[in-house]
């Protein structure tokens, strides 16, 4: 087993930077996900790795060794794709034997490994069929199975979920995290879907436009976003943001939004002592909000909508310009057009710069 460290990663194509000065590391026997939207650089720098693409700058080590300079063969890593990139004119034996028989294993050992692989992925009885018989799910398995005959070091998986329909994908998702405890072999996965990535992870490695934002355990990067762009990015429904400033009178510190004005608690005072004027973003997960009456409310709003889920229901709220959601039980039902008031537990508050985008608290 290996773990992958990357330093000082930087891959450009023209005059694009995909991947900027990036440094992370894949534990030993862990599983991390590089999460982020389309054309963040999370494929790229699976294929650095791979040795599929030169970086321009920094270095790649798989376990202590430098591979830099190494061809993808000799990197002891084995990558599933998005499309499965299975032979058409292979059966799934031929397929998942392949990687063995180029490296000129006996035919005995081939045929042993075969049978273990297909019997792990409960795929023995595919094993004489050919790509076009299988399934989406039952080709993915056969993918699997070819890069898990060859032992290798390191498994790179770039989006292998995503051509699978949504039942298939959430059976996958606990059969990937599965085999990968089982097998014990460091893997780092590609996904823009951040259910993906908040389910399997040991650790997540958030990116936006090729720089690194967050590398956090999923409970670490949910509870304490470091910037707005990872607050946004990992939830569902997002979490709220409202625009404010903070504002000191009669020697206690206020957030103060168009609408509305919330007083601190003295512990949060003392964090923020110092920073009266400065423009801020509060953030607020759906699920921290609550409805209450008038007396008890520190936001007003207007209900603007409700989006029925079946374990839940998300209530928007319009206040002023601003659009909050709000997560209740799926039976709670509002007027459209109510006026409605909002409290929150101020130990569920996020504050950030609204200049840098950077956690204040």
């Amino acid at each position: 087993m290996a773990r992958v460290v990357l330093k000082n990663l930087t891959k450009k194509f023209g005059k694009v930077v995909a991947v900027k000065n990036l440094s992370l590391e894949a534990k030993d026997r862990s599983f991390l996900v590089l999460l982020g939207p389309s054309g963040c650089g999370k494929t790229t720098i699976l294929r650095c790795i791979a040795g599929l693409e030169t970086p321009d700058e920094g270095e790649i080590y798989i376990g202590d060794k430098l591979v830099n300079d190494l061809p993808p063969r000799d990197r002891d890593v084995a990558m599933v794709f998005q499309s499965y990139a299975l032979y058409p004119h292979m059966t799934a034996f031929e397929n998942i034997a392949f990687p063995l028989k180029m490296r000129g294993v006996p035919k005995d050992e081939i045929k042993r490994r075969v049978k273990e692989v297909a019997e792990l992925l409960k795929i023995s009885h595919l094993l004489d069929r050919k790509p076009k018989q299988l399934s989406g799910g039952e080709a993915q398995r056969v993918a699997l199975g070819r890069a898990i005959v060859r032992e290798p070091k390191v498994f790179l998986m770039d989006e292998p979920l995503s051509n699978l329909d949504a039942k298939l994908r959430v059976y996958m998702r606990a059969e990937l995290k599965r085999l990968q405890q089982h097998l014990k072999i460091t893997t780092i996965y590609v996904t823009h879907d951040q259910i993906e990535a908040m389910t399997m992870a040991d650790e997540v490695a958030v990116l936006s436009q090729g720089v690194l934002q967050q590398l956090a355990t999923p409970d670490e990067l949910y509870n304490h976003p470091k910037n707005l762009f990872v607050a946004g990015f990992i939830g569902s429904p997002p979490m709220n943001f409202i625009t404010a400033s903070l504002k000191a009178k009669k020697e206690k510190l206020f957030l103060v939004a168009e609408n509305f004005e919330l007083e601190l608690t003295e512990d949060l005072a003392n964090i923020l002592k110092g920073k009266e004027g400065l423009e801020v973003v509060i953030g607020i997960r759906p699920e921290d909000l609550k409805f209450v009456n008038k007396s008890e409310g520190k936001i007003h709003g207007k209900v603007f909508m409700q989006e029925p889920l079946g374990s839940e229901v998300i209530v928007d709220i319009k206040v002023n310009d601003e659009l909050i959601k709000v997560k209740e039980r799926p039976d709670f039902r509002l007027e459209v057009g109510k006026d409605v008031w909002l409290t929150f537990d101020y130990n569920k508050l996020h504050l950030f710069d609204k200049k840098t985008g950077k956690a204040i608290i």
